[in-house]
């Protein structure tokens, strides 16, 4: 096992440690020689969140969205200022509780469908409570506990 050093490198805003971002890609098949040139600071709000004032992010539990890479214990990013569109995930409240599925407009109207074949889709009749809280622009995941 190697031992690579880690570095963060202080952020001119505030201070606060920042992760490197290194400009050369890393390959996911086989290896290749790594660069030593680091690209710059990498700041994740401003990677991840495009309207601030509008996102907000919330745990994931259950196993309904495997299927669409969204796993029990990850952390979705949520824009409430992005229009919803069919085929958008999207986090809503159905019945008082939250979830997360993907908005599907179908000829029979609008549906909330699982990513995984164990949960049927939810179809959102008139007399059913919906509401849309936002669309899920990316998800952050650990691998390993801190």
């Amino acid at each position: 096992m190697y031992n690579v050093p880690v570095m963060f490198l202080p952020d001119e805003k505030n201070g606060i440690p920042r992760p490197p971002l290194y400009a050369s890609a890393v390959a996911a098949g086989f290896p290749s020689p790594a660069d030593d040139f680091i690209e710059g600071a990498l700041d994740l709000n401003e990677h991840l969140i495009a309207h601030p004032a509008a996102t907000f992010m919330v745990r994931v539990d259950g196993s309904s969205m495997t299927g669409a890479g969204i796993f029990s214990g990850d952390l979705l990013i949520v824009d409430r200022s992005l229009e919803t569109r069919s085929g958008h995930i999207v986090v809503a409240v159905v019945g008082g509780e939250l979830t997360v599925k993907r908005l599907i407009k179908g000829a029979g109207g609008w549906l909330l469908k699982a990513e995984h074949p164990d949960y049927p889709p939810c179809v959102i009749g008139p007399d059913m409570e919906c509401v849309v809280w936002g669309v899920v622009t990316g998800s952050i995941r650990r691998f390993t506990s801190p």
